[in-house]
């Protein structure tokens, strides 16, 4: 099996060579080359065809953020792994959208990288421990933003119905309650389903409690 061949990029020669020491022992990983600026590390890569790059986010001569972009345009299957000196970097989802494959912190210790640089290799995210949460935090928005547009799209009608389903009322129950007939309930329920794209509505009822669907309706 060949050697997953790295190329270090950083301003500072000193880094570098730390990171060298901790990552040349390997024989799983070659460094193949390094590079002090975005400039250099897009011509390195272009000559050398790295399988992972570990670049600095703030560089001289084209930041990592525009070479993370520029190279993967020309090699969209490289990994690339961001180093920052902080912790929580504000760049940390930019380069994410831009396509690197992790983000850590220059203080990691030297096991740690070892263990991002395999995950990056595996398709799995690497990421330091603070950035972890963030990151997640960040997707646990997201996802509760679109929760809340994908309901908005449900008529005040509808949102009463669901609330009623999340009680795990009947139709009948739902119906009496509402004062409507049983078969508009079946008609609210199905248009449910098909706007929140579920299959069943104890899956609808299940949305309902995640997202509190329910309280709103109780406070509206």
């Amino acid at each position: 099996m060949q050697p997953t061949k790295v190329l270090i990029v950083d301003d500072h020669a000193l880094f570098r060579q730390g990171v060298r020491n901790a990552i040349e022992c390997q024989e799983e990983f070659e460094i193949v080359g390094e590079a002090g600026d975005g400039i250099e590390a897009l011509a390195k890569a272009r000559e050398l065809k790295p399988d992972l790059i570990l670049m600095d986010i703030n560089m001289p001569h084209g930041n990592g953020l525009e070479t993370v972009s520029a190279i993967k345009r020309e090699w969209p299957g490289v990994k690339i792994i961001m180093l920052s000196v902080h912790d929580e970097d504000e760049n940390l989802f930019e380069a994410i959208r831009r396509g690197a494959e992790g983000f850590l912190s220059k203080n990691v210790r030297a096991n740690n990288l070892l263990d991002s640089l395999r995950d990056a290799m595996r398709g799995k995210a690497a990421l330091s421990g603070p950035m972890t949460g963030k990151v997640l935090m960040e997707f646990a928005r997201l996802a509760e933003t679109e929760a809340e547009r994908i309901a908005s799209q449900l008529t005040p009608r509808e949102k009463q119905v669901l609330h009623k389903m999340s009680e795990e009322l009947t139709n009948r129950k739902i119906a009496l309650s509402l004062c409507i007939s049983e078969n508009t309930v079946k008609t609210h329920v199905s248009h449910i389903l098909k706007k929140l794209d579920l299959q069943t509505r104890s899956q609808a009822a299940a949305y309902a409690r995640r997202w509190k669907l329910h309280e709103e309706e109780e406070d509206s």
